[in-house]
């Protein structure tokens, strides 16, 4: 059975990236607790190819913001959609997202994230 994944795109103001990172690993970990397979997330570093719209524009990056590209595997978007329920209602989120969009120093934006969930459409290994 192929997997499916929500995938996503956002930027992080760069003297915010550490913090982020670190609310990420544990994030990780209760998506995982959730029913997720694998979890990842990758700042960007080579984001533009002639001829193309880059990740940063895609999200209205500003010149001071990284890019994060990660992506969360489950066995099946049934267990996707499971795990968003669980993740979203469980109280360490709270506690965790809530630094990170203090209206006074805002390092995560949700409405300038791009994301989706994908069936596999080619697998190689």
């Amino acid at each position: 059975m192929a997997n499916y994944i929500d995938a996503f795109v956002l930027p992080i103001p760069q003297e915010h990236l550490n913090q982020y990172r670190d609310v990420a690993g544990v994030v990780a970990k209760i998506w995982k607790e959730h029913g997720a397979l694998a979890y990842f997330e990758y700042v960007g570093e080579d984001l533009k190819l002639e001829g193309t719209r880059s990740f940063p524009e895609a999200v209205a990056a500003k010149e001071d913001e990284a890019i994060i590209f990660g992506w969360v595997v489950f066995d099946s978007r049934e267990t996707r959609d499971l795990a968003n329920k669980r993740v979203a209602s469980d109280p360490r989120m709270v506690d965790l997202i809530a630094p990170l969009t203090n209206p006074s120093r805002v390092i995560f934006d949700a409405q300038r994230m791009v994301y989706g969930g994908f069936q596999a459409l080619v697998q190689s290994t």
